[in-house]
């Protein structure tokens, strides 16, 4: 099991180059990521990799879970400005199955890295400035906006878009650990989708 590390606030970065940098991170852990398990990626690796020193990495990631959760709150963040409302007459439950399915997907296209996201998003839950919170923000958001909920905001509204998202979470989680086949994965994700959100 990774340690979790210091239990400060990471920087975030502010300039141009800075952002760069912090970019070339993620982008660096992810690979790392595909091809190793969470515990066997080196942040001296990843700095190696992105071309920056060990102690800019742990600037803005003081562990490994700080940045395997960096990276999939990167990979949410952009599936969020992808993300349309649905228009009128579409079916916006069938909309929410699909987008899942299809992010799902795209998950399963590389198991490894998203065995390790998704091991360090639940265990920076209870880490100070860690991604998970954001993340857990931005996945409602996504299922409400694309459900036609965004307008209602209300607790029930808010409580069945995050049911879907723990359900579809651990439908994942055992496609990954092949126990489910993809196909029965999907059609899980389409009938969670039905109960919770009609």
């Amino acid at each position: 099991m990774p340690r979790v590390g210091e239990s400060r606030v990471p920087a975030e970065p502010s300039s141009a180059g800075q952002k760069a940098r912090y970019r070339r991170i993620l982008r660096a852990a992810a690979r790392l990521g595909e091809r190793d398990e969470l515990e066997r990626v080196q942040m001296q690796d990843v700095a190696r990799e992105a071309g920056v020193a060990i102690a800019t990495l742990y600037r803005y990631f003081p562990s490994k879970i700080h940045l395997f959760a960096a990276v999939m709150r990167s990979q949410v963040l952009r599936l969020h400005d992808e993300a349309v409302s649905p228009a009128p007459g579409d079916d916006a439950v069938a909309a929410v199955a699909e987008l899942l399915i299809r992010i799902g997907r795209d998950m399963l296209d590389h198991p490894q890295l998203s065995l390790s996201m998704i091991q360090a998003n639940n265990l920076a839950q209870k880490v100070p400035g860690s991604a998970s919170d954001q993340i857990d923000a931005v996945f409602e958001e996504l299922v409400m906006r694309t459900a036609g909920l965004d307008e209602e905001r209300t607790q029930d509204a808010r409580r069945r878009a995050r049911l879907v998202i723990l359900c579809w979470f651990g439908v994942l989680m055992t496609v990954l650990n092949g126990r489910t086949p993809a196909g029965e994965a999907e059609l899980d994700t389409r009938r969670a989708c039905e109960l919770l959100l009609a």
